[in-house]
């Protein structure tokens, strides 16, 4: 089976910032990108990116989902990174066209083509550790996908209680950027060889976070409690919509700190679940945690019906088996 994320289109629309304007995009071929060995991206991280996703519907049209949402994000990213500002406009058209040229090969539902917008500093000057970028390139990578997390059906993923350490700095949470995921990869590849587990949640002083790549969402009963949205964690648009679905079905959708006491004493109720949002990993369960020596089962351990139940009102969205009323999907 294919890695998610490994096969690229042969193209991807392509645009550079010269200091004072940005060009004006091309396609170009997507297996090489040239630039200086200097260029502040490689010394210095000037770099963020977007994850988001197209769908094919059943009446063959293609559409993508909460890009206006993925935009804003981008371009608060740049902005808190100090790179060019993005032209949102031009940003959007270069997604739109590069997927609409590759529209044939949109899979059919459960997958999907994986949008992979990015933005780096290419100033080729090692002597700018204090100064930003003055230009920059923005690219879309495309990748046909399935699941993320593949091979786990419905048994719940296996995440360790990180209490000592954080995913990044805690002003940086909020940015999608590489560095970001660079710094918490040397924990989770301890984690996994250490502990046998998929995933660490980072829990800083008991502050129940989010993990290496996914919020994190418990569910109790008609109860759902995540952490609310501050500087320090990604400000998931998975996250955003499944809170927006449960609203709409009566539940009692709780923004707010959540402790690792309070975790472990509502994970042991038999109605219990857990999960992991992200547009990559989409809703994934959580079966079972690990902390301090020990492993706690989330509810029945698998997939439990209310995450089963918030995933399919979803892609159903997604996939075009429901009406869109919050206008989220965007025709190509």
């Amino acid at each position: 089976m294919t890695a998610f994320g490994t096969v690229f289109m042969p193209e991807m629309a392509i645009s550079w910032f010269d200091g004072s304007r940005w060009s004006a995009a091309e396609i170009v071929p997507s297996d090489s990108l040239k630039l200086h060995p200097g260029a502040h991206v490689l010394h210095y991280s000037s770099t963020c990116f977007e994850g988001l996703k197209a769908f094919r519907h059943g009446d063959g049209s293609i559409k993508i989902f909460r890009m206006d949402k993925n935009l804003a994000r981008f371009a608060n990213s740049s902005r808190l990174l100090s790179l060019p500002e993005i032209d949102v406009a031009a940003t959007e058209k270069m997604i739109i066209d590069i997927v609409r040229r590759f529209a044939e090969d949109v899979p059919e539902v459960p997958g999907s083509l994986y949008i992979r917008p990015t933005h780096i500093g290419t100033d080729p000057a090692i002597g700018k550790a204090a100064a930003p970028s003055v230009t920059s390139c923005q690219y879309v990578l495309l990748s046909p996908v399935g699941n993320y997390f593949s091979g786990n059906g419905d048994d719940g993923l296996r995440l360790l209680l990180e209490e000592d350490s954080m995913r990044c700095a805690p002003h940086m949470g909020m940015i999608k950027s590489g560095g970001n995921y660079a710094s918490a990869l040397g924990l989770i590849l301890e984690a996994k060889k250490a502990h046998n587990v998929d995933q660490i949640l980072f829990c800083p002083n008991g502050d129940v976070q989010e993990t290496g790549a996914a919020n994190f969402l418990l569910i109790d009963g008609d109860t759902l409690i995540t952490k609310a949205l501050d500087s320090t964690f990604l400000h998931g648009i998975t996250r955003d919509s499944i809170l927006t679905l449960a609203r709409e079905m009566g539940m009692d959708v709780q923004e707010r700190q959540l402790t690792i006491e309070e975790l472990l004493e509502r994970a042991a109720r038999p109605d219990c679940e857990a999960a992991l949002s992200g547009t990559a990993a989409v809703l994934t369960p959580v079966g079972t945690l690990l902390h301090r020596g020990k492993e706690h089962t989330v509810g029945t351990g698998k997939l439990g019906p209310t995450t089963a139940k918030l995933k399919k009102a979803l892609n159903d969205l997604q996939w075009g088996h429901r009406e869109d009323s919050h206008g989220w999907l965007t025709a190509v």
